[in-house]
């Protein structure tokens, strides 16, 4: 697949529920180490919980020539200091996918959707040692800040972090955080 590929981002709905379980068992499948759940634990999700996961947050599928080719979500990341603040997570992007613009296309759509509901930050949880998912965060617009957690997936380097970055909403991209 060509860098000019058609890259389509549409949010799902709840009746999408079987294509977001789709996108999501495959990425568990195909790139286990990113994700906090496992592949066996979400196979067994019964039904309603897939229909529950699609209300508690927005699910964005990416199509490339009408395929899956990637999935994120956005969430609530609000505390009672910071209620404008929406979270993306769940970034995947297919392997023959990736490179492409996939992923841009899917963060572009989550910041669009977390602007749309009136949230001023986006927020994005990224190993530090990814220099890669640094990189690209980065270059998107978003900026590290002193949050700071273990890393929550299972790894073999003990003591791992992950690094909140934030990415402005408005047209202030100097504002402090």
């Amino acid at each position: 697949m060509g860098p000019m590929a058609d890259i389509t981002v549409r949010a799902l709905t709840e009746e999408d529920w079987e294509t977001y379980r789709s996108a999501r068992l495959e990425a568990l499948t195909e790139s286990p180490e990113a994700f906090v759940a496992t592949v066996e634990d979400e196979e067994r999700f019964p039904e309603q919980e897939w229909h529950n996961r699609m209300t508690r947050s927005v699910r964005l599928l990416a199509e490339v020539d009408g395929e899956q080719a990637g999935v994120a979500s956005i969430g609530e990341a609000t505390t009672e200091e910071e209620p404008t603040v929406a979270e993306l997570f769940g970034l995947w992007v297919r392997p023959a996918s990736r490179g492409t613009g996939v992923a841009s296309a899917l963060v572009k759509a989550g910041a669009d959707t977390a602007r749309e509901r009136g949230r001023t930050h986006l927020t994005y949880w990224v190993g530090s040692d990814n220099g890669r998912a640094v990189a690209f965060a980065s270059g998107f617009g978003f900026r590290p800040t002193d949050s700071r957690r273990p890393m929550r997936v299972v790894s073999e380097d003990d003591g791992e972090e992950e690094i909140c970055m934030i990415l402005p909403l408005t047209g202030d991209r100097g504002a402090d955080f």
